[in-house]
């Protein structure tokens, strides 16, 4: 009889390159569940705390701590070890009164320390959107979540002022939208993916052309330093107006 469904176990040589771990030392390695981001861009729970913060020395101590419920993701109780976290996922661990945002960096995603202050919100970029029932609008963001915006008049749908690429800034754990960053030149942003990742700066200038897939434009941003980077629109996420919401790594400036 054939198999049905994927493997269920992930060998350490051909896990992401940029999870810390040793290749040779143990043959397996944690999984990550099927969830919010692929395999690809995320890391295990399980992984950020016993490779990384070394809150555990086995993967065993690490699910002991995550079913105690003492791990928060986007301030809600995650008692898998093996739930992925991705971009912008924000991680809280309250015993010890410490967050941490994962952003992108030169080798991957990174844990960044942040404030309690800023633990409270969330950015999320939006892939798409359509129209649903009652004819209220509902946002796919890229952490695979959806936000429906209600809409009073649906002669005048005032409230759909949403497109996709544009950024949400939503808090958390209610998950309500605080303030929308539209996908436009002058705005900061960094860049996800591609031989620039991690780089951050503000879009000097989009290149969109007629005929031409908008997430394929051509873009170019600009560090505090002066360095100019190019890559396409699919792979920039807005973080703020000119300014970043959200603190950043110093190291992100220089890799």
């Amino acid at each position: 009889m054939a198999r049905k469904g994927g493997s269920t176990g992930l060998k350490r040589k051909p896990a992401p390159r940029f999870w810390p771990i040793h290749r040779k030392e143990f043959p397996w390695v944690v999984k990550p569940s099927p969830g919010p981001h692929s395999l690809k861009n995320c890391l295990p729970i399980a992984i950020v705390l016993r490779d990384i913060l070394g809150f555990a020395k086995t993967r065993k101590e690490a699910e002991t701590i995550v079913l105690q419920g003492k791990v928060y993701v986007d301030g809600k109780v995650r008692r898998e070890d093996d739930f992925p976290l991705g971009l912008m996922d924000v991680i809280s661990l309250p015993d010890i009164d410490k967050s941490f945002r994962i952003v992108s960096s030169r080798k991957g995603l990174i844990l960044h320390p942040i404030s309690k202050e800023e633990s409270n919100f969330k950015l999320c970029r939006i892939e798409n959107k359509k129209v649903v029932k009652n004819g209220h609008i509902q946002l796919h963001l890229h952490d695979g979540s959806n936000i429906i915006v209600k809409v009073a008049d649906l002669k005048n749908p005032q409230e759909d002022t949403y497109k996709s690429l544009d950024t949400v800034k939503i808090s958390l754990p209610e998950r309500q939208i605080l303030e929308q960053i539209e996908m436009k030149e002058n705005d900061f942003a960094i860049i996800t993916s591609g031989k620039n990742t991690g780089k951050y700066g503000n879009i000097i200038e989009i290149e969109e052309t007629k005929g031409k897939k908008r997430r394929n434009a051509l873009v170019t941003i600009e560090d505090k330093k002066g360095n100019r980077y190019q890559t396409i629109l699919n792979f920039v996420f807005a973080i703020g107006k000119e300014q970043s919401l959200i603190s950043l790594p110093e190291a992100a400036q220089i890799v």
